[in-house]
């Protein structure tokens, strides 16, 4: 659907200093959803993963997690033998665009698009289109259901991460983001925290 489209490669200048450039477009009639959906944005060629960082530091920053899931620059991975050693390299799929599952709002949109290094999202007139489930397979980004193993009131262990050996309660489940609230017992004091699904297990 995009790849007609081709992003502005102009030069940029104080990238490293700014994340956000207020005012660059103004909004276009967009479909405003409740649910978290794929997009594709433009961005200048070479900058796709100092995109997808400085995005990240912003949806951090201004709590913007539920809003802005998951932000993704497609690869694909090389695998090189030479000399019976094995290497691997990953190089970009599409230069100039990133994808990021997004609930479309006045808020999100705006982020995004002011990002510095976002020349825009893909879609006639800029106005966002999001992707279907086939147009993302075939764009290589597989859409996976999770089947849970646990439900919410049960007790579980954290597996990884510094917390590991950790008994908890899950207290609250987000499938978007496929993160797991638990209320942990730390310093006397039942404290929640968040972690990934694969960083706990059920009792």
């Amino acid at each position: 659907m995009f790849l007609n489209e081709e992003p502005d490669n102009e030069k940029i200048t104080g990238f490293e200093n700014d994340d956000i450039m207020e005012g660059v477009d103004e909004r276009p009639e967009i479909e405003l959803a409740d649910d978290a959906k794929w997009y594709v944005i433009h961005t200048y060629s070479g900058y796709e993963n100092k995109v997808k960082a400085n995005l990240e530091k912003i949806v951090e920053n201004r709590n913007m997690q539920d809003y802005i899931i998951e932000i993704v620059v497609p690869m694909e991975k090389h695998q090189e033998v030479k000399d019976r050693k094995t290497k691997i390299s990953f190089k970009k799929i599409y230069p100039g665009y990133v994808l990021i599952k997004m609930i479309m709002t006045d808020d999100s949109w705006y982020v995004v698009r002011n990002t510095r290094g976002v020349t825009g999202f893909v879609g006639p007139g800029s106005k966002p289109v999001p992707l279907s489930e086939e147009e993302m397979a075939n764009m290589g980004v597989e859409v996976v259901e999770t089947v849970l193993s646990f439900e919410i009131g049960d007790n579980v262990r954290v597996i990884n991460g510094p917390l590991e050996n950790f008994i908890g309660v899950v207290t609250e489940i987000n499938p978007e983001r496929m993160k797991v609230r638990v209320s942990v017992s730390m310093f006397g004091r039942d404290t929640p925290v968040e972690l990934d699904y694969n960083q706990v297990q059920v009792l």
